[in-house]
């Protein structure tokens, strides 16, 4: 066990106890999703069998969870305390125990409906709210040690996204899937400990921005996309993620998609630039986004220009437009606008940035240009 570790675990329970005394809630409940992990370092298993960590405002936090999957918590005795429970128990009474008396309670976003449905018939005078409430903030302000394993795991796609660019990963005649396959045996050996996505889009399949790759042979004369990533770092309980897209063209492009590509590289670095603390989020996508409509391609990019990232590919903050919350220092999140015009091509330019007191971090260094091979 790692008492520095335990010491973040410990202040990360002290900052979210502080957030619920704010906010007048006298029982946090974490299932699955990213919460918990971030919380205490466990991920909860997606099973029938509920695992639920009850953390009372002023009290002991507990961890309610079967007993066959106990062996699989890394205990810290400082900051939360096992509650095993067996196959004939009623593990919705012991959180129902824990509770106690409180009426109002914030309960993890991705709580199983069955759990939540069962917690509101047996104690119906509960007020529930969601966790995100008490938490999102919190998460989405990475300390100096979550900015170093995203910087690590920027580090890992990076090389790989070198690769592609210099031809070194073989496309043409081969599958998009069989390149998406190869892409994620790399983000493997380079160290991530899962494959979160590797979408691989040729010609005009990239006109779809979430396109999943399939039989599709990728030919010379047409554009690749390819947006990747991972998570790292879950031996020590907490997995921090990456996330890249870079476009190559097989062959010389045509003159219509190097000035597409032209406008999207003077978008992306538009809203890096941006990016400054104190600025708020919708002006971040803005930034990027007034240089693709100023060049007549405004209709062809239909998403945000970025999502937060830590935990999960995609957390708080969002930049997009109607986000009037302020960029933050430690604020870490994509920035990713993309051109889309259906049955011609597509193309993103995606980086990760942390946001500090002198200005925007990014963590993908591979160049921005496009390449071709």
């Amino acid at each position: 066990m790692n008492p520095d570790q335990n010491l973040t675990y410990a202040n990360r329970m002290d900052r979210v106890r502080a957030a619920m005394s704010s906010q007048d809630i006298e029982v946090l409940l974490l299932s699955v999703g990213a919460e918990l992990p971030w919380l205490i370092g466990y991920q909860a298993m997606p099973l029938e069998r509920l695992t639920m960590l009850v953390l009372p405002v002023d009290g002991e936090a507990t961890l309610v969870i079967p007993r066959l999957e106990a062996a699989r918590v890394t205990e810290r005795g400082d900051v939360f305390t096992l509650a095993p429970w067996n196959e004939t128990d009623d593990p919705i009474a012991m959180v129902g125990d824990l509770t106690g008396k409180a009426s109002t309670v914030a309960i993890g976003d991705l709580t199983w409906s069955r759990f939540l449905l069962a917690l509101q018939h047996q104690s119906p005078t509960i007020d529930f709210s969601p966790a995100n409430q008490v938490i999102g903030e919190l998460r989405a302000k990475k300390d100096p040690f979550e900015i170093e394993a995203l910087r690590e795991a920027s580090a890992a796609v990076d090389r790989i996204a070198a690769e592609l660019q210099a031809g070194n990963i073989d496309l043409v005649g081969r599958t998009e899937a069989e390149v998406s396959a190869e892409l994620g045996r790399r983000i493997l050996a380079e160290g991530h400990d899962r494959v979160n996505f590797a979408i691989v889009a040729a010609g005009t399949n990239a006109a779809s921005p979430h396109h999943e790759p399939g039989s599709r042979v990728i030919r010379e004369g047409e554009i690749l996309l390819c947006d990747f990533g991972g998570t790292m770092g879950t031996e020590s309980g907490t997995g921090y993620c990456s996330d890249i897209t870079r476009c190559v063209h097989l062959g010389e492009p045509p003159a219509q998609v190097r000035e597409a590509y032209d406008v999207l590289f003077e978008a992306q670095a538009a809203s890096v630039a941006a990016a400054t603390v104190g600025t708020p989020l919708e002006d971040i996508d803005a930034a990027g986004r007034s240089v693709i409509e100023a060049a007549g391609y405004g209709e062809y990019f239909v998403h945000r220009t970025g999502h937060g990232i830590g935990v999960e590919a995609h957390e708080d903050p969002y930049v997009v437009s109607g986000n009037t919350d302020l960029l933050e220092a430690g604020h870490a999140f994509s920035v990713e606008p993309g051109i889309y015009i259906e049955g011609q091509f597509g193309m993103r330019l995606e980086d990760i940035v942390v946001a500090t007191d002198a200005g925007p971090d990014p963590l993908n260094l591979v160049h921005h240009h496009l390449a071709v091979i």
